[in-house]
């Protein structure tokens, strides 16, 4: 009767949800959104500093590195908490993420692009 007891009791603590590891996803996640929106924000400052503008190499491989890291970031976060089958959290922080990169995308994309027009010549 004893092995019983401890059996369901096993059983019922295995259908718990590990929180400690739904709050280091949750950071990831915010971390990981952080570091998207910071690169748009780049992307937008040198649009308005650079000619035409182009992004420049290196300010090009910043941008490239923040979203990489970033879905690096979010996907390993994505793969434990389906592991844990932490469902609720892996859809709640999917869904807030694209809602927000999303936004993101919609102000990145109706920024107007800045172009150099030639000094007007004053005839002299």
């Amino acid at each position: 009767m004893h092995a019983l007891v401890l059996m369901a009791a096993d059983a019922a603590a295995g259908d718990s949800v590990n929180l400690w590891g739904a709050l280091g996803c949750a950071v990831a996640y915010s971390a990981s959104l952080l570091a998207t929106l910071d690169a748009f924000a780049d992307l937008i400052l040198a649009r308005g500093d650079s000619p035409a503008g182009r992004l420049t190499p290196g300010m090009g491989m910043k941008f490239a590195s923040k979203l990489i890291a970033a879905a690096i970031a979010v996907v390993s976060a994505a793969i434990v908490l389906a592991l844990d089958d932490n469902w609720f959290a892996f859809t709640t922080l999917s869904i807030a993420f694209v809602v927000v990169v999303g936004i993101g995308v919609i102000v990145l994309l109706r920024q107007p692009k800045v172009t150099v027009r030639p000094p007007a010549s004053t005839g002299g």
